[in-house]
């Protein structure tokens, strides 16, 4: 009886994942079998939306785009996440004001932080024309490959403290026995970092990311404020590409097939990370994972 009546707490999550996140994916798997144009009559038009969103040329480029970002911001942010959740896990007293400190960008809105940096790195009256240095008065959106490292640079300025976070709760579960017992062996502090705490993160890592590599799927507004997907198509990723497709085309048919996409593609990379990090879940310590 006693967990029959904890089941009903689960109920109001259950809820609200049914009316946000279950209906509207119902609905926009039937409007990927519509034409619509947002405002008039919604036709049903079969797989023509399909067919449309998987012959047009610019779905590839959008998804290796998007790639891309994933996969750069992940192999930036994971080690930097790590390390400084490493050191904030410490006892000294400063280190809390520089956990308040380092989790600032994450409470600033992206569209803030891509204005904020758009204005830095004006080429003509940025911080590098500012303080007189050449490297930073560079045409850093108006460059393909220069802009796609700013997306990845800003977005990962912007996380870096949530998954620092969730590393310097994970390593405080860490039990000091065992860096007593590798000190009294006489291990120093890497030889631990890499002998004790990097495997004893391991679910963590995995867990964290889930979040970053699945999160990156949904990377809109700061892109769109930031680069609007340019120059040319070089940051044009897949949810800018739905919102061009829908907003700016008129095509809620083909953009809800990219959105289909989207959900489809995030549950393989889940589904991946979770085959990952299954199997051994007891080789990863107590890290609440």
């Amino acid at each position: 009886m006693h967990s029959r009546s904890l089941g009903w707490l689960a109920v109001p999550a259950l809820v609200f994942f049914t009316a946000f996140g279950i209906i509207p994916l119902i609905g926009v798997l039937l409007l990927s079998f519509t034409t619509w144009d947002g405002i008039g009559e919604v036709v049903p038009s079969g797989l023509d939306s399909w067919k449309a969103v998987l012959t047009n040329p610019g779905l590839p480029h959008a998804m290796w785009v998007t790639f891309q970002v994933a996969v750069l911001s992940w192999l930036f942010q994971t080690p930097m996440s790590i390390l400084l959740g490493v050191f904030l896990a410490g006892a000294q007293k400063y280190r809390a004001f520089l956990a308040v400190l380092y989790f600032i960008p994450l409470l600033l809105s992206s569209a803030a932080i891509a204005i904020t940096f758009k204005a830095l790195l004006d080429p003509n009256f940025g911080i590098g024309t500012g303080l007189g240095l050449p490297f930073l008065s560079q045409d850093w959106l108006g460059e393909p490959k220069l802009a796609l490292g700013v997306v990845v640079f800003v977005v990962s300025w912007q996380f870096i403290p949530f998954h620092s976070l969730i590393y310097q709760g994970a390593v405080r579960q860490i039990p000091t026995s065992m860096y007593e017992a590798a000190q009294i062996d006489g291990a120093g502090r890497i030889r631990q970092f890499f002998s004790i705490t990097l495997p004893q993160l391991k679910n963590t890592i995995i867990t964290s990311s889930t979040l970053m590599v699945v999160g990156s799927l949904t990377f809109f507004d700061l892109i769109y404020v930031l680069t609007a997907g340019g120059p040319g198509d070089a940051t044009r990723v897949l949810a800018l590409e739905m919102y061009k497709t829908g907003f700016q085309a008129n095509l809620m048919g083909p953009a809800s097939a990219i959105g289909v996409i989207l959900v489809l593609v995030g549950l393989l990379l889940a589904l991946l990370f979770r085959r990952l990090g299954g199997g051994d879940k007891t080789a990863s310590q107590l890290e609440g994972a």
